[in-house]
């Protein structure tokens, strides 16, 4: 499976990724006691909850352990990490904030009331942690291989996190974002996708960089429609080619058609007339990885 570059850009730039910039010496430093609710940290961490904080600083919040652990486990660049002070002798998380000392980070011991602000939740997670995002461009891929969803215009969260969950568990190469789409970095969107976001490479593209990187690899695209001609079960998928699925409201517009190879649908039996687009993602991926999967 191809992978992104580790060098990253922050979404919407209009310029090459920079040069990544020297991992931060490791701390020594004991975690910081924080109670106070106007700690600055505090605050900028909250602040993550909103779009432009997240693009202002290129970075997003991850919560609960086990997002916590597998983004540090694939070596994602942590700023921060937080846990409550109930917390801080179990295993797991003893191990988690020494990993996060090895990378530079700054780390809280909090009380819960804090976790409760930061989080915007009255149950919150234990642990919580800001890291860098990493969102590829197309032109700095290698040479694509594998299966990959290209989407137009997603606009839940909640949605495309499923999607990326849903790339991760069929094995499938990554996810590419066209046009304006939600944030993949927002706290909804992160949560479902129960730390696959960790896993899956995205990239970000207008439709006219999508046309040009794969008709430059001569990329196969096929699109789901409505009046796509062709049962989705009856192509003979090959092994790499890229699946283009429309946004929840109207579908594919004319333009995206007019880039795709092919046109599918999925039949309706019942009285609905299409499925949600996480729920559609996954029949199509799950039969175009079918071969692959040994089903």
């Amino acid at each position: 499976m191809t992978r992104p570059p580790r060098d990253l850009y922050r979404r919407g730039a209009d310029r090459p990724a920079a040069p990544r910039a020297a991992a931060p010496a490791p701390s020594t430093a004991p975690a910081r006691e924080v109670t106070s609710l106007t700690n600055p940290v505090v605050k900028d961490l909250r602040a993550l909850h909103l779009k432009k904080e997240r693009e202002a600083s290129g970075l997003f919040l991850a919560e609960g352990l086990k997002l916590v652990t597998d983004a540090l486990d694939e070596g994602w660049p942590i700023r921060t990490l937080v846990h409550a002070t109930r917390v801080k002798d179990q295993p797991l998380v003893v191990r988690a904030v020494a990993a996060a000392k090895a990378r530079g980070a700054l780390v809280l011991e909090v009380s819960d009331e804090v976790l409760v602000k930061i989080c915007r939740r009255d149950n919150p997670q234990m642990v919580v942690a800001a890291f860098v995002q990493k969102i590829a461009r197309l032109a700095d891929l290698a040479a694509p291989s594998g299966v990959w969803v290209a989407l137009e215009g997603v606009k839940d969260p909640g949605n495309l996190g499923t999607i990326i969950r849903t790339v991760d568990s069929v094995g499938a190469a990554g996810v590419i974002l066209i046009g304006d789409t939600t944030d993949p970095f927002a706290l909804e969107a992160v949560r479902a996708t129960m730390g696959s976001l960790f896993h899956v490479p995205i990239a970000a593209a207008t439709l006219e960089e999508f046309s040009a990187w794969t008709a430059a690899h001569r990329l196969p695209v096929w699109g789901t429609h409505l009046k796509g001609a062709v049962d989705y079960r009856s192509v003979a998928w090959p092994e790499t080619c890229v699946v283009l699925m429309g946004n929840e409201q109207s579908g594919l517009p004319e333009a995206y058609v007019a880039v795709c190879d092919g046109l599918v649908k999925i039949p309706m039996a019942g009285k609905a007339d299409s499925l949600n687009l996480a729920v559609a993602t996954a029949v199509m991926l799950y039969e175009v990885r079918r071969r692959a999967l040994g089903v």
